[in-house]
C-alpha cells in the first residue's frame, strides 16, 4: 500500500495556528515530551540541536522527559494533534508506522476516520528553518505568555499519564452487586488490536483485582471476526488470527482466576475494502459512505452467513470459557446492506424486512456459539434499531438470547421549553424509558432474558471525567431497574469503567457512603452538593448531536478562532466552532442559557464542597481530593463549552463587547484544568479516545486566547 492510497476525503486547507509564529513550533510544541527529539529532528529534517533550541525559545522544558508510553498507548491523541500540521508522509515517521497499519486504526480503531471528519486537511510538508528576526520576537512574546501564565510549572510534581493503572488494587470492603451477572469495559484498555499486542496489557492484574472486590463479574471488549477466523480465499485480510488467537485465550484465563467472565463485542459480518470483493464478489453489497468500503449482502448470497456461524463457532470452541457474546446489528460499523440505512439501494435487500435480515444474522451467531458453547450467553443488543419494527424482531430471535437495551433511550424530555427524545445514552435524564420497559416486557413474555445497558460513572455527555458526581440521578436511575426485574446488566460502554465512582451505589446509598468516607459531621454537606450536581445536570441540554458534536469531551482544549473556520464538526473528534452542528435542535440562545444554568448551579455545589472539606476528618482527605477533582473538572469542562457558545456567537455578531471577559475566563479555566491533570491522571483519558488533551494541549488554550486578546 501507498501513501496516497490513504483516504483524504475533500482534503480542505488546515486551520491556521497564529499564536504560533511557525509551523515547525507548532509541532514542537504539540509533540513536546511525547516524541523523541531525535525523531522530532528526523521528521523536521534538521539537527537534534535546532529542536531544542526551538523549544528552548518557546519556554519548553529542556531537555524534555519523553514519556514513550504515548506511543504505545495514546497514538489517537497525536494523531489529532498532528492532523492540521502535518501530512501522512511525515504522521507515519512520527508514529513509525506503515500505510497498510494508518489504514487499519482508521477503519478499525473506533470510528476514527469518522472522528477525523472523513476528511485529511490539505498539509504540506513541514520542514527546520531558521527564524525570521520578526519571527524570533513572535517567540519571545509567546515565550513570555507562557512563562507569566504558568511560572512554576517545571517545579511541580506530574503525576505521569496512564499513572492511574498502578493504582488499582482490592477494594476494602467487597461488594455484591445485583442482578444475576454484569460486565463492563475495563478503564485502562485502549480500544486498539491488543490481540495482535499483548504488550498494551488491556486488564492489568490489580484492576482485575480490584474489579472482583467489587463484584464485577465480567469484562467485554470488541473483537473482529475476520481478523480470528479467516474467510475461505481471502486469507492474507486475517494475518495474526492464530496470534490473536492464543492470546483472547490467554486473556480470558486471566480474567478468570479472578472470577471475571470475558464477553465479546460483535458486530458483523464486517464490511470490507474493494480488495476483498474481487475474491469474493457473491458477498458485495453496497459501497458505504467510507469510499471504497462495501457492505455485505446476506440476501443475494448464504455465503457470509455461513462463514459468520462457522466463525463464532471456531472462537468458542477454541475458547470455550468465554462467557458469551453481545451483537450490535444496525448503526456502527458497516455490515449487512441494511446496517446504514441504504439498504434499498441493494436490489436484493430493499425487498426484504429489517428484521428478517436481522434475525437471520443473530441465528447464525447463536448457532455457532451454541454448537460449541451450550451454556453461553448471546445477547442481542437492540442499539440503532427502529420503534416501528423493534418488536418485530423480538419474535423472530433465538429463545435462547437475551435482550439488551439502553435504558433511558426513548425517553421523552422537555428541556428549556425544547422536547426531544433520548436517544444515545445519558446520565443526566433518568431511565427507563417507557419504550423500552414495553420492549423489555414484550421480551419476557416470549421467553427471552432482559439485559440492562446504563451508564453509571459518564456519558458523551462529559467523558473527560472518570465520573461524573451526580449520585442522586444515579441512584434514581438504579431504584427505578429494580422495578423491572431485570436479568444481567451491562455497566458502561468503553468509558465508564472507571472501578469506584457511583459504582459504589450499586450496593449503597449516597447518605451510606458519604458517612463511611467523610465521617458523620461532612457527610450532610458532601450529599447537599451531590444534589446540587445531580439538579444542575438535568439541565445539559440533550441531543445526539450535542453529545458527539459539541466540545465537553474537549472543554478548555477546543481552540477559539477570530473568524469561522468553516469547519464541520467531526463525532468526538474536532469540535471546532460549528455551533450550528453543536447545538442541534436548541435555537443558540436557549443552548447558550442551559449550560449557563448548568454550570452556574454546580459551581453552587463547589463551594458547599469547600465548606464540607473543613469538617473532614484527616483520613477522608484521599477521598475528598479524588471528588473534587473530578466536580471541578466536570464544571470546567461544561463551563468552557457555555463560554465557547458565547464566543462564537458574539463573534458571529460582531459584537466585540464581552469577547474579552469570556477569554479571561477561558484562560483561568485551562489553568485550573492544567493543575488537576497534573496531579490527576484519570482527567481527560476515556478508552476508545485516549487523552482528549495533553498538558501543552491546555497551555496552548492559554497562547491561543492572549493571541485572541491582542486583536480585540
Amino acid at each position: 500500500m501507498n501513501i496516497k492510497d490513504l483516504p483524504c476525503g475533500i482534503n480542505p486547507p488546515p486551520l491556521v495556528f497564529s499564536h504560533f509564529p511557525t509551523l515547525q513550533q507548532a509541532v514542537i510544541w504539540r509533540n513536546w515530551e511525547i516524541i523523541p527529539v531525535e525523531k522530532l529532528a528526523l521528521v523536521l529534517k534538521t539537527e537534534k540541536a535546532e529542536i531544542l533550541e526551538l523549544a528552548e525559545g518557546m519556554g519548553l522544558p529542556v531537555p524534555p522527559k519523553v514519556d514513550s508510553i504515548w506511543i504505545e498507548k495514546s497514538y489517537i491523541t497525536i494523531i489529532r494533534s498532528n492532523w492540521h500540521l502535518l501530512p501522512y508522509e511525515q504522521l507515519l515517521q512520527v508514529l513509525d508506522w506503515t500505510p497498510e497499519y494508518m489504514a487499519h486504526i482508521l477503519k478499525e480503531e473506533d470510528f476514527l476516520w469518522h472522528k477525523l471528519g472523513h476528511l485529511k486537511p490539505n498539509t504540506t510538508p513541514v520542514y527546520y528553518r531558521p527564524l525570521t528576526d520578526d519571527e524570533k520576537e513572535k517567540t519571545l512574546i509567546l515565550k513570555r505568555t507562557f512563562l507569566e501564565n504558568f511560572p512554576d510549572i517545571y517545579l511541580k510534581k506530574r503525576e505521569k499519564p496512564f499513572a492511574f493503572a498502578r493504582k488499582f488494587g482490592k477494594t476494602k470492603d467487597s461488594l455484591l452487586l445485583k442482578g444475576n451477572f454484569n460486565f463492563i469495559y475495563s478503564y485502562s484498555a485502549s480500544y486498539g488490536d491488543f490481540l495482535l499486542h499483548p504488550e498494551l496489557d488491556p486488564f492489568p492484574e490489580n484492576l482485575l483485582k480490584q474489579y472482583s472486590s467489587m463484584g464485577i463479574k465480567g469484562i467485554w471488549f470488541q473483537v473482529i471476526l475476520y481478523l480470528l477466523y479467516p474467510i475461505d480465499g481471502a486469507k492474507e485480510f486475517s494475518e495474526g488470527y492464530e496470534t490473536r488467537i492464543k492470546n483472547l485465550k490467554k486473556l480470558v484465563e486471566k480474567a478468570k482466576k479472578y472470577g471475571i467472565d470475558v464477553y465479546l463485542y460483535l458486530n458483523e459480518p464486517r464490511g470490507m475494502s474493494d480488495k476483498f470483493y474481487l475474491k469474493h464478489p457473491e458477498w458485495k453489497g453496497i459501497e458505504t459512505e467510507d469510499k471504497g468500503i462495501f457492505t455485505n449482502c446476506t440476501t443475494r448470497s448464504k455465503s457470509p452467513l455461513k462463514w459468520l456461524e462457522n466463525a463464532s463457532h471456531h472462537v468458542f470452541k477454541k475458547i470455550p470459557d468465554i462467557a458469551g457474546a453481545f451483537l450490535i446489528s444496525m448503526s456502527e460499523n458497516a455490515t449487512h446492506c441494511h446496517s446504514r440505512w441504504k439498504g434499498d439501494h441493494c436490489d436484493y435487500c430493499k425487498k426484504r424486512s429489517l428484521p428478517e435480515i436481522i434475525a437471520e444474522i443473530v441465528k447464525a451467531v447463536e448457532r455457532g456459539i451454541h454448537r460449541a458453547s451450550p451454556r453461553a450467553k448471546v445477547i442481542v443488543w437492540n442499539w440503532g434499531w427502529s420503534s416501528d419494527w423493534e418488536h418485530d424482531v423480538l419474535e423472530l430471535l433465538p429463545k435462547k438470547t437475551y435482550l439488551m437495551c439502553v435504558s433511558e433511550k426513548g425517553k421523552v424530555i422537555n428541556i428549556g421549553g425544547i422536547k426531544g427524545e433520548i436517544g444515545d445514552y445519558s446520565i443526566s435524564q433518568v431511565g427507563p424509558s417507557k419504550r423500552i420497559a414495553k420492549l423489555w416486557a414484550h421480551a419476557k413474555k416470549l421467553g427471552l432474558r432482559t439485559v440492562a445497558k446504563v451508564q453509571l460513572n459518564n456519558s458523551w455527555e462529559c467523558p473527560a471525567v472518570p465520573y461524573m458526581p451526580v449520585s442522586y440521578l444515579v441512584k434514581e436511575h438504579l431504584d427505578k431497574l429494580q422495578k423491572n426485574s431485570i436479568d444481567g446488566i451491562m455497566l458502561s460502554w468503553t468509558l465508564g469503567g472507571y472501578p469506584g465512582g457511583n459504582l459504589e451505589l450499586l450496593t449503597g446509598t449516597p447518605e451510606e457512603i458519604a458517612l463511611k468516607k467523610f465521617g458523620e459531621k461532612a457527610a450532610p454537606l458532601v450529599c447537599n452538593a451531590w444534589k446540587k450536581f445531580s439538579n444542575a445536570f438535568r439541565e445539559f441540554p440533550f441531543h445526539v448531536k450535542v453529545l458527539y458534536f459539541a466540545p465537553m469531551a474537549y472543554g478548555s482544549q477546543n481552540l477559539l478562532y477570530p473568524k469561522k473556520t468553516g469547519y464541520k464538526a467531526s463525532m468526538i473528534g474536532f469540535p471546532y466552532d460549528d455551533l450550528e452542528t453543536w447545538r442541534a435542535i436548541y435555537p443558540e440562545l436557549i443552548f447558550e442559557k442551559q449550560f449557563q444554568n448548568l454550570t452556574e448551579h454546580w459551581h453552587e455545589g463547589l463551594k458547599i464542597l469547600e465548606d464540607a472539606r473543613k469538617r473532614m476528618p484527616a483520613k477522608s482527605l484521599d477521598d475528598f481530593t479524588d471528588l473534587k477533582n473530578v466536580a471541578i473538572a466536570a464544571y470546567c469542562h461544561l463551563r468552557s463549552t457555555y463560554l465557547q457558545i458565547r464566543f462564537i456567537r458574539l463573534r458571529d455578531k460582531g459584537l466585540k463587547e464581552g469577547l474579552l471577559q469570556i477569554l479571561n475566563e477561558e484562560i483561568k479555566l485551562a489553568k485550573i484544568m492544567h493543575d488537576i491533570v497534573m496531579r490527576d491522571s484519570r482527567i481527560g483519558f476515556e478508552a476508545s479516545n485516549h487523552y482528549f488533551y495533553t498538558l501543552n494541549d491546555l497551555r496552548e488554550k492559554v497562547l491561543n486566547c492572549e493571541y485572541l486578546k491582542l486583536y480585540l
